[in-house]
């Protein structure tokens, strides 16, 4: 299964670096293909090159996982794709929210609930 880490790579410390490392070691093992963004991106790219290549990987994706940060807005761009792509999605890792509150961290709860037995979403 190809799969697609969604993730912070801007100022990222080493704690975050390592968990998403672990992460895609366990897959790795398991025998699928992960995209990493900042190792498999390419970081040095202009911002549009990043982004089409970051499209390109979520289209080629069976999966998406995500490890959600709000300060992020490479991750919302990423998301935004997943989305209109209609993929799967597993949240890893989210913020903690308000349940009364609209924010993309319980949008994230809510697309995930609704794929539940689901293999894609009607984007």
């Amino acid at each position: 299964m190809k799969i697609f880490v969604i993730c912070s790579v801007r100022g990222m410390d080493e704690d975050y670096r390592k968990k998403l490392e672990d992460h895609v070691a366990v897959l790795e093992q398991d025998g699928h293909t992960v995209h990493l963004p900042h190792r498999d991106t390419d970081q040095e790219a202009s911002g549009l090159e990043i982004c089409s290549q970051n499209l390109n990987s979520i289209e080629e994706a069976d999966e998406i996982h995500i490890f959600y940060r709000s300060k992020s807005q490479g991750t919302h761009f990423d998301m935004g794709c997943a989305f209109a792509l209609g993929k799967y999605v597993k949240v890893i890792e989210s913020e903690p929210y308000d349940p009364a509150v609209k924010s993309f961290a319980r949008m994230l709860t809510e697309w995930q609930s609704s794929l539940e037995g689901d293999e894609e979403i009607d984007a």
